[in-house]
């Protein structure tokens, strides 16, 4: 089983690095949904300093059609606000990939997409009197971490211990 992060659209580059760095440290692939609002060519990427894109499994996918066209019958999760089911409630421990999609900064996914998707919406519980919304970069960790949390944290370091490490 491998978990996706799925990027529809991103705008912000900051984000998009953030992320990048998150699936580089858990061995997450990251899939880029078309139109990207920045470049990812070596000067720009150099310039933002993710000297970690190359560590990265990254396939871009020209439209949302596309991406479900690859996607075929794999197990797709939509996050988003609008959902009434909860991220945490999922069982990710099955033995299939699961694949997060992320909506765009801006604006989310697209609202008829969402309601043709209604039951695989998830949700993470929020105050939304006061917040529109959180940190996109904020909402892959914690719907990654979650996951690979059920999922035993595999082939992630658990302990690091330096040469003189003062906690032996």
């Amino acid at each position: 089983m491998t978990n996706h992060v799925v990027l529809f659209e991103p705008v912000i580059p900051a984000n998009t690095g953030n992320i990048a760095r998150t699936c580089a440290a858990t061995n997450t692939p990251l899939h880029l949904i078309e139109p990207l609002g920045f470049s990812t060519d070596d000067k720009h990427l150099k310039r933002a300093g993710l000297d970690y894109w190359d560590a990265v499994d990254i396939t871009y996918h020209e439209s949302l059609p596309a991406f479900l066209d690859y996607l075929g019958e794999r197990k797709l999760y939509l996050i988003s606000k609008f959902a009434h089911r909860v991220y945490s409630e999922v069982d990710y421990t099955t033995d299939e990939d699961h694949f997060f999609l992320f909506g765009k900064e801006t604006t989310g996914l697209p609202e008829d997409f969402m309601r043709e998707n209604e039951d695989k919406c998830l949700r993470i519980p929020m105050n939304d009197e006061h917040v529109r919304s959180l940190n996109l970069s904020n909402t892959v960790i914690m719907v990654v971490y979650e996951a690979l949390r059920q999922q035993g944290f595999p082939n992630l370091e658990l302990t690091h211990h330096y040469d003189h490490d003062k906690l032996d």
